[in-house]
Formats: structure tokens, C-alpha cells, sequence
């Protein structure tokens, strides 16, 4: 499944890219192109390659909205990017500006579309962003303190098990804001465009 993924927003991005050559005016494909960016920074290797690639998909959204400035499907896909770029910042105040930026414009998304229970659920999610963050980056730094002073005894397992709980709730968050977010998003994304050659994952065709 990863590698169809993959396969498809690659062949999305391409597609994207050809027809900005075309009409660089057009918001629904260039949302769509931030869209598929921000996917795509979870394919990356290491953590400057994804956030290069968050801050790439947010430029692409922003001019979107420069064209469309109600467009909600870019106001909530922007807010996700601003969360991933926070979630990948340790420094918890410069986070907390994307978490903030983020709230912003998922409140503008639900603005422009009050039914869409997925908004909602992301504004909602949102609130609790900030926290999340400091304890999964608090976690981490005091695992590699652990790591530097060698081994010990049950108080490294304690704090390899809040690890391991920090983790967990990375991976619910991400999943939650980034996965099902994003695969419902490119599948609006993929009507406004030609059908991919490429099997869709998404339950949201």
C-alpha cells in the first residue's frame, strides 16, 4: 500500500506540475499540488527532507488562496501543513506559531463550510496539538539524556515506556490530522482532475 501511495502522488505531482505550466492561475490544481506535497513529506527519509517539502506544499496553497481566498479545501489543507511543520519543529514556541496558524485556518474552513465534519474534527483536534507536542519532544530530549548517562535500571524502562507512549500518540495524531485527512482530500482532489492510471487507495471515492 505504501508504495502504491506513493506511486500516486508522485504520478498526482507530475500531473500538477504540467498543468501549472499551462494555466498557473488555475486554485484547484494548485491546491490539489500542496496537497499532494504534504502527503508526499511523509514518504521523505529524514526530517529536513519532509519539513523542505511542508514548506513547499504551503507555498503552493497560499497562492492558491491568493486566487481563491474562500477556497476551503486549501484553507483546511494549509492548516494540516501548518500542524505537520509543528509536529516536525522541536522548539516548542516556534511549534507553537504553526499550531496557532493552523487553528487559524481551520476555523476559516469550517467558516466557509459549517457541515464538513472533518474540519470540524481537525479544529477540534487542534486545541490539543500544542500539549501533544511539548510532552513527544519532552520525551524524546529525555531519552537521549538517558542515553547519554548509559545504562540504568527501571527508571530507563519508564522512560522508554512514556517513549513508547509519546509515540503512540504521535502516530494517532498524524494518522488522524495527515492520513485520513490528506487520502479525503486528494479524493476531492482527483475529481477535478483526469482519472490516474495508478489504483486509488481512498475510501473517499
Amino acid at each position: 500500500m505504501d508504495l502504491e501511495q506513493l506511486l500516486l502522488f508522485e504520478h498526482a505531482r507530475k500531473t500538477a506540475e504540467i498543468h501549472y505550466a499551462a494555466n498557473p492561475l488555475d486554485a484547484d490544481n494548485l491546491a490539489t499540488w500542496g496537497g499532494v506535497l504534504l502527503e508526499l513529506s511523509q514518504f521523505q527519509s529524514s526530517n529536513s527532507d519532509a519539513k523542505k517539502m511542508v514548506e513547499d506544499s504551503i507555498s503552493k496553497l497560499e497562492e492558491a488562496l491568493t486566487i481563491n481566498p474562500k477556497k476551503h479545501e486549501a484553507l483546511w489543507c494549509l492548516g494540516n501543513a501548518h500542524t505537520s511543520r509543528a509536529l516536525l519543529t522541536p522548539e516548542q514556541e516556534t511549534a507553537r506559531v504553526d499550531f496557532n496558524r493552523a487553528s487559524e485556518y481551520y476555523q476559516q474552513a469550517v467558516d466557509e463550510d459549517p457541515g464538513n465534519v472533518l474540519y470540524g474534527k481537525s479544529l477540534e483536534m487542534a486545541a490539543k496539538a500544542s500539549e501533544l507536542h511539548k510532552e513527544m519532544h519532552g520525551h524524546a530530549f529525555a531519552q537521549q539524556a538517558v542515553g547519554a548517562a548509559g545504562p540504568s535500571t527501571s527508571s530507563g524502562t519508564k522512560t522508554q515506556k512514556k517513549k513508547q507512549s509519546s509515540d503512540l500518540k504521535y502516530d494517532i495524531f498524524g494518522w488522524i490530522i495527515l492520513t485520513v485527512g490528506i487520502v479525503a482530500w486528494v479524493g476531492f482532489a482527483k475529481a477535478h482532475q483526469p482519472p490516474s492510471p495508478f489504483p486509488s487507495p481512498s475510501p473517499f471515492k
